[in-house]
C-alpha cells in the first residue's frame, strides 16, 4: 500500500475481517492488525468447535464479499424447535415463513478461511503485525479487548451463574435440518445445531450449565458426556458420540459505555498534533447471552453499519469525523440493547423455579406457538436483525 492507511482495524476475527473487506470495497485503505496465521495442521485449528447461527442479513453481507462458506459448512435450518421445562413447546418453520431457511449454522473455521482468502487478494488491505496510526482506529478485539481498556472505556458486565460448553457430536439419526433447544428446570439451556448439510448426522452443541456443574461436566469421559447430552435432549437424535474436544467459557452480558471517541495524544507529540478517532465493534462493544444465537449477527451488523456510514460521508469529511461515528453508535446501540434485553429476559424467565412461574412460562410458550401472526413477526425480526 503506497499511501498511509485511512483505517486501522485492531483484531482480525470474523468482524474485523468483514469490516476490512467492506471498507476496501469502497476504496478505503485499511491496515488490519493480525497475528501470524496458524498452520492448517495446528492442533488449535483442528479442534476449533465453534459454530454460529447466521441470519439472512449476515448471509447476504458475506455473500456480497464472496466469503460465504459452501453448503457443507453452512447448514440451512428448516425448522427450529424450542422446549420448555414442563411441556412448553414452540416451533418455527421456514416453510410457514415462505423462506429457504430460518438461519444457517456456519462452521467457524470454514468461514474464517473464506474471509482470510478474501483479505489476501484485496490490494486495499495491508495485514500488519502491530497497530499503525490512522485517522480512524476500529477495535474488534473481542470481549477481552486490551485496546478498549487502554482507552479507559467502561465495559459494564453482568455475569450469569452459568458456563457455556461447546462441542461437536455425531448422531445416530439424521437431524433433518432441525435446530433444537431445551430449557430445563435449573435454568440451563441446551442447543443442538445441525451440521453437515440437511441430511447430516452431526451437530454443534452449546450447553449453558450452572457454573458449579461446569468443571464436573467438562471432566466427564467422552461416553459419559455424550450420554448426559442425550438424556438432556431426550435422545431425540438417538445415540450420540463425542466427535471433538470440549471448550467452556463463563457467560456474560456486557456493553461499553462509549463506542466512539478520540485517541489519546502520544507523549512528546507536537502541539499541533491531531489525534485520530476510534470506534468499537463486535464483542469489544457488546456481548449477549447465546441462547438466541445472535452474538455474531450483531457484530456483523456493526461492521455493515459502520461501513455504510463511512460510505455515505461527504467527500470532505474524514473517516474519523466525530459526527459520522456518533451516527454509527446511535444506530447500533439501539438494536444491541433491544437484543440484549430480550435474551436477558428469557434467561431470567427460565432461571426462576418457584411456582407459579414454571407453569406460567410453559403456558405462555404453548399459547405463543398457536399465535401464527406473532410468531411470524418474531421470526422476521430475528432473521433481519
Amino acid at each position: 500500500m503506497a499511501l498511509p492507511p485511512e483505517v486501522c482495524i485492531r483484531g482480525a476475527g470474523i468482524v474485523g475481517r468483514t469490516l476490512a473487506l467492506l471498507l476496501a470495497r469502497e476504496r478505503v485503505r485499511v491496515a488490519l492488525v493480525a497475528p501470524a496465521v496458524a498452520s492448517p495442521n495446528d492442533s488449535a485449528v483442528r479442534q476449533d468447535v465453534r459454530a454460529y447461527a447466521l441470519n439472512s442479513a449476515s448471509r447476504t453481507l458475506l455473500e456480497s464479499l464472496r466469503a460465504w462458506p459452501d453448503a457443507a459448512h453452512a447448514t440451512a435450518v428448516r425448522e427450529m424447535r424450542v422446549y420448555g421445562d414442563d411441556g412448553g413447546h414452540v416451533a418455527f418453520s421456514a416453510l410457514q415463513q415462505k423462506v429457504d431457511a430460518l438461519t444457517w449454522i456456519v462452521d467457524v473455521p470454514a468461514l474464517e478461511r473464506q474471509l482470510a482468502d478474501a483479505v489476501r487478494f484485496q490490494p486495499m488491505i495491508e495485514v500488519v503485525a502491530e497497530p499503525v496510526a490512522a485517522p480512524l482506529t476500529v477495535v474488534c478485539e473481542g470481549k477481552a479487548s486490551a485496546t478498549r481498556e487502554a482507552l479507559g472505556v467502561s465495559y459494564e458486565v453482568t455475569r450469569y451463574p452459568q458456563h457455556a460448553i461447546a462441542a461437536r457430536l455425531d448422531t445416530e439419526r439424521g437431524h433433518d435440518g432441525i435446530a433444537r433447544q431445551w430449557f430445563n428446570d435449573r435454568g440451563e439451556v441446551l442447543a443442538l445445531l445441525p451440521l453437515g448439510g440437511e441430511q447430516g448426522r452431526s451437530v454443534a452443541l452449546v450447553w449453558s450449565v450452572e457454573q458449579f456443574r461446569a468443571p464436573e461436566v467438562m471432566a466427564q469421559d467422552a461416553d459419559t458426556f455424550a450420554t448426559a447430552v442425550g438424556e438432556a435432549s431426550h435422545d431425540v437424535l438417538g445415540a450420540l458420540t463425542l466427535a471433538s474436544e470440549r471448550t467452556a467459557w463463563p457467560l456474560q452480558r456486557a456493553i461499553a459505555d462509549r463506542w466512539t471517541g478520540r485517541m489519546p495524544v502520544p507523549a512528546g507529540a507536537p502541539a499541533h498534533h491531531t489525534p485520530g478517532a476510534w470506534a468499537l465493534a463486535g464483542d469489544a462493544a457488546h456481548t449477549v447471552h447465546p441462547l438466541a444465537g445472535q452474538g455474531l449477527n450483531l457484530g456483523l451488523a456493526d461492521a455493515a453499519a459502520l461501513a455504510e456510514v463511512l460510505r455515505q460521508r461527504d467527500y470532505w469529511r474524514s473517516v474519523g469525523d466525530a459526527r459520522l461515528l456518533r451516527r454509527y453508535e446511535r444506530a447500533r446501540r439501539t438494536d444491541v440493547l433491544s437484543m440484549s434485553l430480550a435474551t436477558d429476559g428469557l434467561q431470567q424467565l427460565f432461571s426462576h423455579t418457584t411456582e407459579p412461574l414454571p407453569a406460567l412460562r410453559n403456558w405462555g410458550m404453548r399459547g405463543f406457538d398457536r399465535t401464527r401472526m406473532l410468531k411470524h413477526w418474531v421470526t422476521r425480526q430475528a432473521m433481519k436483525s
